[in-house]
């Protein structure tokens, strides 16, 4: 084998390692946490990925437990805390994330079907009571004070034609985002500016709203 060969395989052994690094749940947990909290919207529930890690959770506290209770070296124990310790800090702060979005926009999203089916069936349980305390205390603190016409938790007035009481996140807000691999030449909206070329690993400040599409289809990563 030659040394342009050599380094041809060298290169493809370690881009399938990448690949493999990339695709385990640890890593899939951090992506999917970097996207939730840098997103302005909520995505998709990665409901199989959550069960998987909360299943991992539970074997590794099983672990920690029983090396502690066997006496096992020290740094051994410690080391799978640690592992223990940062899956359950990306776990818990993901859903705390969604959480948070669910409070801030829960009307928003109830009325929009594409954002609600985002939702477990937990987060909609939330949103919906959410939605009742806020309608609840709307009505005690305000809105039962005011003319039949302006009594709307929606709008403000029985005039308005859009629900502008109604929260929304802002799409187009700046993302920090990279992609894996390469994607070329990418039409951010229909302004006229020209294309922007998507190299892999270099980070892009670029519209949310015009990557949404490749964020949901997992092309780029926002970080």
């Amino acid at each position: 084998m030659d040394s342009g060969d050599a380094s041809g395989y060298s290169a493809g052994v370690d881009d399938d390692y990448e690949s493999l690094l990339s695709t385990t749940d640890a890593e899939l947990l951090k992506r999917a946490w970097r996207n939730e909290k840098a997103a302005p919207e909520i995505l998709q529930f990665e409901a199989a990925l959550v069960q998987r890690s909360r299943e991992q959770i539970q074997l590794m506290e099983e672990t920690v437990e029983e090396f502690s209770n066997n006496g096992a070296d020290p740094l051994t124990v410690s080391l799978y805390q640690m592992d223990l310790d940062r899956t359950l800090f990306l776990l818990r702060s993901y859903l705390r994330t969604r959480l948070q979005k669910i409070e801030s926009y829960a009307f928003h999203i109830r009325k929009t079907s594409d954002l609600w089916n985002r939702l477990s069936k937990q987060e909609q349980k939330f949103a919906e009571r959410c939605i009742d305390d806020m309608e609840q205390h709307l009505d005690q603190s305000v809105l039962s004070k005011l003319p039949h016409g302006f009594k709307s938790h929606m709008k403000q007035s029985s005039l308005s034609l859009a629900d502008d009481m109604v929260p929304e996140p802002q799409l187009d807000q700046y993302v920090i985002c990279r992609s894996k691999r390469f994607l070329g030449s990418f039409q951010l909206d229909d302004s006229g500016e020209e294309p922007v070329n998507i190299e892999a690993n270099d980070l892009y400040a670029l519209p949310y709203k015009s990557i949404k599409p490749l964020v949901e289809s997992g092309q780029i990563d926002l970080v």
